[in-house]
Parts: structure tokens; C-alpha cells; sequence
């Protein structure tokens, strides 16, 4: 049965735009606002607690995290996101988008509550209490990833579903600049009341025992925006397609959505139960591996490499501000001065390179086309890392400034790309039952490459002084964007059609036409890919 038969569906891909999508939008996006900022704001203050729980007079150096505890600090958090995402995501199929939404959100506000508090009398009882409990952030924030997607996905008209998805997802760039904004602000307020000597005048007392505040505090704070979301989330009906489709139950599916959209639906219960059954089969069955195999390896494995690169640039951010100069280095200056210089160098990066990327993606996705935005995203963060590993000697010690434009573009080009398309095409291009599954699965092998970046990667950048193996990192994450490039071309352009033609839940028609040479028109025009 062709999806154009059910009137539910073709209401909602029709609906025109409506303040309920807006709010979906903005309900959705306040979840990933705070995963960004979680997930991001550790890198802020990682160095600070370095400095309070891990100094050893014997180097004359600032107190530093073992390399072995500075990955646990930055990457729990991402492990925890890897399960989270597989266990909501298969949830969100099985019990319903709606039903484990709010659960997540909820473990997202106590963990990172808990993370500020986390409580020890010794760096290890300390460390181990925050990597607990950022352990479980992650796994509430996995959960966000497939939910909100699918969500925003199935609520939103034909014309303009792209760009709500990433509209969701660009709300990352916002909390990322919240993230350093808070940074800032606090650790300038800290250093107006507790001022302390740099490091190289007098050792013990560069480190501020306030700044044992600060970096909680600076956790905690993730807490608030999610919590102020729970009641309107909690609101949001089931969406109709989840409803219809793989509930059956389309009597609740017309009155929720004319509930909430100003659209009217006829109730279909015979057709949605014939549409339901064509298209019942399982992930590991055969019928999936011919409608959708090439697709998913094509999500999984380009969302995999992306994340090596994005998650490796994001992780170790402070150590490429020292190597190239843009900030002082931790002997000049004291604890909380240092919490402030990075926050800063960061807060500038992300406000030039990384929002723009988000929005321009918003901007231009339902013109350039998924397809085309991801393989010129991978294609021109290949060309400057590349660039920077090939002249980073150079660039460091005589044009710091060029080195630091490439760095930006870089995160330009990882937002207005793949970092962004990634998100939107495995919402896109899998059936209603088995939709959240698949985004699951695919942000999931995201998050395997980011634990690749922060476990192995950053290894290689945590030391400033050894100029080689940064040089090394910088081509190994060039070579991993050009094959993230080759991966795309599995996927397919999925701009301007239904998410049952993209699917072949609509009983394969739109592929018939294609095939059969119908002249295109506003309905059924060709894809790319």
C-alpha cells in the first residue's frame, strides 16, 4: 500500500509550518543544548583539576592529570553516551519515543548535579566519584541522540524536516558556547575575590583552594536547562507515525496531532493496518538488508569517522591553544587564571568556527542537499588538517595566526558538513519501527570513534612539547575525514521526500517511478546518491 493512500501521513508531510513545530524545535533542542554543554564543559576546567589533585613539587611543573585519568575525565562521560544511545534507542522502538523521553532527561539533570558534588578526601576517592557520575550523564545524553531526532523527525512536513532536525541539533553549538561563557564568567568572578601569583613565583600558592568550587560549580550548572524542559516535554504526544505505524492505533494518532497541529485526519484503521503489516520485518532479517544494509553501514561507518576527527579537536582544544601560543603557558599564570585563558581561547573558536557551521547548515540543508553538505564538510576538513600536520612547523612558530584560522575551519567544515548530517540522515532514511533503533546504532558507532579520539588521540596532543606526534594525530584524522568522505556515497539524497519514500514504506512506488523515467515533477523528483 502506497503511504499517498493515508491521509495521516500525507497530512503531516503537507502540514504548513506551525508554532508546535517551533516548539518541538525548541523542546528537542534545549535536550541537546545540554548534552553539549555536559559533555563539553570538562574540557574548561580538566586542567584545574589537574592543578588541585594531582601536583608533584618534585617536577616543578603545574599539577597535570595523568594521561590515564585525563581520558577517563573526558571520555567516561562518552562511553556512557555509546550505551545510552543503543539501550533508549531500541526502547524508544519498543515501548514508544514519548514513554522513555522524559527518562533521560531526568538522568541528565541528577548526574550532572551529582558530578558538581562529587566528594573524597583523596584525588582518586574525588576522580572516581565524577567519573561515575559523568558515567551516567552519558548515558542519559545517549539516550537524547536517537529520541530527539526521531522525534523532531516524524513531526515535521517534507519541506522542511531537514532543517528542523538540524536546527535540534545546531542548538549543540549553543551549548558549547554557553559552556565557555559560563567558564568565563565564573572563573573571573573567582579571580576578582581569590587572586593568586602564577605558578612561577611561588608554586603552592598558584592554586587557589576556592577553585575547588569553581570547577563544581561549573558542572552543576548543566543541571538547570534540562530541568527546565521536563514539564513541556512531558506534554508532547506520542508522535502520530509511531502511533499509527507500529502501534496501530490510529484513532490516538488523529487526535493527538489535532491536538497539537492545526490539521484535521480522517481515522484509517484498515488501511494503517494493511500499511502496518507490508511493512513488518525485522532489523536482522534479509528484507532489511536489501531495503536498508548499504544505508546503515553508511551512517555508521561516516558518523564513526567523523567523530574520531571532531571529538579528538574538541577533547584537546587547550593543549593546541598552548602549542600555538594563544594562551599563556600554565607556569605564568595561577589556577583560575588558567580556567579563564582557556575558556576564553575556546568561547572564541567556537563563536567563529563552530556556530556559524550549525547554522549555515540549518540555512542551506533543503537546498545543497544532505548529500552534497557532507561530502564538502569531510572534503575540506581533510584539506586542513592535512595542511596544518604537513606546515605545522611553520605555521606554529611564524604565522600562529594562520594556524589558528585553519583550526576554526576545520570545526566550520565539521558543522556545516557531517557533524551536522550525520545527525539528520539515519532519521531519515529508516522505517517508522525501526527508526530510533537505527539512529541509535549509528550515533552509537559516533560515539565508538569519539572514544577512539578521546582514549587514543588525545594521547598524542596531551603533550605540547612533542611537536611530532601532534603532527601525526593531525594526518591520521585527514586521512579518517577522506574516508568518511568515500563512506558517504553508500547514503542517498534525502531532501523533498516523504520519510515513507525515502524508506519504501511506501510500497516501493517512488523507486518504481524513478526506474520506470516518469518525468519528475514537484512530488517526484530524482535524488543524488
Amino acid at each position: 500500500m502506497s503511504s499517498n493512500d493515508l491521509a495521516i501521513l500525507s497530512a503531516l508531510d503537507t502540514a504548513r509550518t506551525q508554532w508546535y513545530h517551533v516548539t518541538a524545535i525548541v523542546i528537542a533542542g534545549m535536550g541537546f543544548f545540554t548534552d553539549a554543554y555536559d559533555l563539553f564543559c570538562i574540557s574548561n576546567v580538566s586542567k584545574l583539576l589537574g592543578r588541585l589533585y594531582y601536583y608533584d613539587p618534585t617536577t616543578g611543573e603545574p599539577g597535570k592529570l595523568p594521561t590515564n585519568v585525563n581520558n577517563m575525565v573526558t571520555g567516561v562521560a562518552l562511553v556512557g553516551t555509546f550505551i545510552g544511545q543503543l539501550v533508549f534507542g531500541y526502547l524508544g522502538d519498543k515501548l514508544g519515543r514519548k514513554k522513555v523521553y522524559g527518562i533521560t532527561l531526568i538522568m541528565m539533570v541528577v548526574c550532572a548535579f551529582f558530578s558538581g558534588i562529587s566528594f573524597g578526601h583523596s584525588a582518586k576517592s574525588v576522580i572516581g566519584c565524577l567519573c561515575f557520575f559523568r558515567f551516567w550523564l552519558g548515558i542519559g545524553i545517549g539516550g537524547d541522540y536517537p529520541l530527539s531526532a526521531t522525534i523532531m523527525c516524524e513531526y515535521a512536513n517534507k519541506k522542511t524536516r531537514g532543517a528542523f532536525i538540524a536546527a535540534v541539533f545546531a542548538m549543540q553549538g549553543v551549548g558549547i558556547i554557553f559552556a565557555c561563557l559560563v567558564s568565563i564568567i565564573l572563573s573571573k568572578l573567582f579571580l576578582n575575590g581569590y587572586d593568586a601569583v602564577p605558578f612561577n613565583q611561588e608554586p603552592i600558592l598558584s592554586t587557589q583552594p576556592q577553585a575547588d568550587f569553581l570547577w563544581r560549580l561549573v558542572l552543576m550548572i548543566g543541571a538547570f536547562p534540562a530541568a527546565l524542559t521536563y514539564y513541556w516535554r512531558m506534554k508532547m504526544p506520542e508522535t502520530a507515525r509511531y502511533t499509527a505505524l507500529v502501534q496501530g492505533n490510529s484513532k490516538q494518532a488523529a487526535i493527538d496531532m489535532k491536538k497539537v497541529l492545526d490539521i484535521e485526519i480522517e481515522e484509517e484503521h484498515v488501511k494503517v493496518t494493511q500499511f502496518r503489516d507490508a511493512n513488518d520485518y525485522p532489523l536482522l532479517s534479509n528484507e532489511f538488508y536489501k531495503r536498508h544494509g548499504l544505508h546503515l553501514i553508511g551512517t555508521m561507518s561516516s558518523w564513526f569517522l567523523l567523530d574520531i576527527a571532531f571529538y579528538s579537536q574538541s577533547l584537546t582544544q587547550n593543549d593546541m591553544f598552548q602549542a600555538i601560543g594563544l594562551i599563556k603557558p600554565a607556569e605564568e599564570v595561577n589556577a583560575i587564571e588558567q580556567v579563564y585563558e582557556n575558556s576564553r581561547a575556546m568561547f572564541v573558536v567556537a563563536l567563529i568556527g563552530t556556530f556559524p557551521g550549525y547554522w549555515f547548515t540549518v540555512a542551506f540543508i533543503e537546498t545543497l542537499g544532505r548529500f552534497t553538505i557532507q561530502l564538502i564538510g569531510f572534503f575540506m576538513m581533510s584539506v586542513f588538517m592535512l595542511v596544518m600536520a604537513l606546515e605545522y612547523d611553520y605555521l606554529v612558530d611564524r604565522n600562529k595566526g594562520l594556524f589558528a584560522l585553519f583550526y576554526g575551519l576545520t570545526f566550520f567544515f565539521a558543522n556545516f558538513g557531517p557533524n551536522s548530517t550525520t545527525f539528520v540522515l539515519p532519521a531519515e532514511l529508516f522505517p517508522t519501527r525501526l527508526r530510533s533503533t537505527c539512529h541509535a546504532l549509528s550515533a552509537a558507532a559516533g560515539k565508538a570513534g569519539a572514544m577512539i579520539g578521546a582514549f587514543v588521540v588525545q594521547s598524542y596532543t596531551l603533550d605540547d612539547k612533542n611537536v611530532s606526534k601532534i603532527k601525526h594525530a593531525l594526518m591520521v584524522l585527514a586521512f579518517t575525514n577522506m574516508l568518511g568522505f568515500c563512506c558517504t556515497f553508500l547514503l542517498r539524497e534525502t531532501k523533498g521526500l516523504s520519510l515513507e519514500e525515502i524508506s519504501g514504506e511506501d510500497g516501493g512506488e517512488y523507486e518504481r517511478r524513478c526506474k520506470s523515467g516518469e518525468p519528475p515533477n514537484s512530488r517526484w523528483k530524482r535524488y543524488t546518491g
